[in-house]
């Protein structure tokens, strides 16, 4: 594979993400924007810029270091990948009659009864 390839690739890719990611992280970033528009000095405003960039990049960053390790732990784990989604897509389906027989909201009404502090939290 020419390194032209791969790079048009990882550009693809990227792209895709981007799309993917703009409704979710558009609203934040303007909201990021205005108050730091709102700032009395450049300086405030760019800092509280720096802060998002660094809580936006280093979680990518890590990843990047952290590729190799990650795709051995997975290489180990593909065993165990069907009993995996078998349980998932079992805990899926009881999720969904959990919320439609409505015993969510009686579960949270037990949980405030059985932990009184719970209420207290938000």
């Amino acid at each position: 594979m020419t390194a032209a390839l791969r790079y048009g690739r990882s550009f693809g890719v990227g792209a895709a993400f981007a799309v993917g990611w703009t409704p979710c992280i558009g609203p934040i970033l303007a909201a990021i924007l205005a108050v730091a528009a709102s700032q009395e000095t450049v300086t405030k405003g760019a800092g509280l810029l720096a802060v998002y960039s660094a809580g936006l990049g280093i979680p990518f960053i890590a990843c990047a270091f952290f590729v190799e390790p990650a795709l051995a732990a997975l290489a180990r784990f593909r065993r165990h990948l069907d009993i995996v989604e078998k349980v998932m897509g079992v805990l899926l389906v009881l999720t969904g009659i959990v919320f439609l027989t409505g015993f969510v909201s009686t579960a949270g009404f037990w949980l405030l009864e059985w932990f009184p502090a719970l209420g207290r939290i938000g």
